[in-house]
């Protein structure tokens, strides 16, 4: 089972599919210094997550929600960040390889890395079928 987990609050439930809203702390988020360092960042973060067992659930309800493996989590890593940092620097590179200039290089390693984040969202449906959330019931 999943290291890291999330607490959030189900906002909707549509038959197998329970929408959680999540409150999430960057990695630093409980380091003694956040507070003068000016890093730490919070988000909130809405997550559908796929059960046969959302009638077992409430809107309102106080849930952790985690994803099903780690290889999941190094997948989204990968695929948010890695990735579009690859595009970004081999365009940035070979466009300047080719002789074009520094701000020509620059609009196209950003067109590209828009290119991709568009790429992916197009194939959102797919992604989502590879990366799995579970939901948990918090015990009082």
């Amino acid at each position: 089972m999943a290291d890291i987990k999330h607490t959030g609050e189900i906002v909707r439930i549509d038959g197998d599919c329970i929408t959680v809203r999540m409150t999430v702390n960057s990695a630093c988020g409980s380091c003694q210094a956040k507070a003068v360092c000016g890093a730490s960042e919070t988000a909130e973060k809405i997550v559908e997550v796929h059960t046969s067992a959302a009638n077992e659930f409430t809107v309102g309800e106080s849930v952790e929600v985690a994803l099903l493996s780690r290889s999941m989590g190094a997948k989204s890593v990968v695929l948010a960040y890695v990735v579009p940092f690859f595009v970004l620097t081999l365009l940035l590179i070979g466009t300047i390889a080719v002789g074009a200039s520094e701000g020509v290089a620059v609009v196209a390693a950003l067109g590209g890395v828009a290119a991709y984040y568009l790429l992916l969202h197009l194939l959102r449906d797919k992604v989502k079928d590879t990366i799995k959330f579970i939901i948990i019931k918090q015990t009082k």
